[in-house]
């Protein structure tokens, strides 16, 4: 289900399916949206704070379905990350998602929501959206607004560019933040047999991402996978990078690190749930918008 491409005098809507986020750092991304020529609005929840969530479970489900359900509204952006989709994932109203498909733009915490969106309705969304720089900016607005070829090459100074090998493959890019993609298992993730599987983290310990690895492969959830794209893994150590090494490799398939998608310095918005190229040799992921 792709959903088409916005257009200048589109309406945008913030929503925060997880954490409270910083007003003044959304009310900044929304004056850049409208400096593209979108109106902007926001959820009656996305500034509300109720330990650790913007708001109780029914009220930021109340606000993505909201969203997806107004036909006015043409994107949705997640405000931030934290902690909450994984409560509220099932709870999308996947009957409007299917009549009127929009893009949601989020990453983080709301991978699991663009997991869960492409197991049920085979909607392709973008992970990123932070706005912290003309790279990302362009990027974030060309996956928005253009159709065509959309590449992104690794960066060699990334601390997961040395698990780079060699080959290439191609699929569809499914994935994201790892924690959520093992949260997801058994009720949110989706078949990942053909696809290219997007990784990026944040502050996870060695034996955390040694035994998730372990439980992905080991519970069949990786099987036929046909490439890694490895994003950022930012505050990891290099223990856990090498058992991350371990694990990836085992799996016999192309892997791509170096990208720059996560919670690093700079990094880019990326389509996901759409047909991609992976190139280890040349180090460039390439995804068909």
């Amino acid at each position: 289900m792709l959903p088409r491409r916005l257009r200048p005098g589109d309406k945008v809507r913030f929503v925060s399916p997880a954490s409270t986020p910083d007003e003044a750092g959304v009310q900044r991304a929304a004056a850049i949206l409208k400096s593209w020529g979108f109106e902007v609005d926001f959820g009656d929840h996305v500034f509300k704070k109720q330990g650790p969530f913007a708001g109780s479970d029914d009220e930021r489900a109340a606000d993505l379905n909201a969203a997806f359900r107004d036909p006015s509204v043409r994107a949705v952006f997640a405000t931030r990350g934290g902690r909450g989709c994984y409560r509220i994932a099932d709870r999308i109203d996947f009957d409007a998602v299917r009549s009127d498909p929009k893009l949601l733009i989020g990453f983080s915490e709301n991978t699991i929501l663009h997991l869960m969106l492409w197991k049920q309705c085979r909607l392709p969304g973008i992970h990123g959206a932070v706005f912290e720089d003309a790279e990302n900016n362009n990027a974030l607005r060309t996956a928005l607004t253009s159709s065509g070829a959309f590449t992104i090459a690794a960066r060699g100074d990334e601390l997961t560019a040395t698990l780079t090998t060699r080959g290439r493959a191609q699929g569809r890019l499914i994935g994201g933040n790892l924690e959520m993609i093992a949260t997801a298992a058994g009720w949110a993730l989706p078949e990942l047999a053909g696809a290219i599987l997007l990784l990026e983290g944040i502050d996870m310990r060695t034996g955390q991402t040694d035994r998730i690895m372990t439980m992905l492969r080991k519970g069949g959830h990786l099987a036929g996978i046909a490439g890694i794209a490895v994003g950022q893994f930012t505050n990891f150590s290099s223990g856990a990078l090498a058992l991350l090494r371990d694990q990836l490799h085992a799996l016999g398939v192309p892997v791509l690190g170096g990208l720059p998608f996560g919670h690093g310095a700079r990094p880019v918005s990326v389509p996901v749930g759409l047909e991609a190229k992976l190139d280890a040799d040349a180090a460039t992921l390439t995804v068909a918008i």
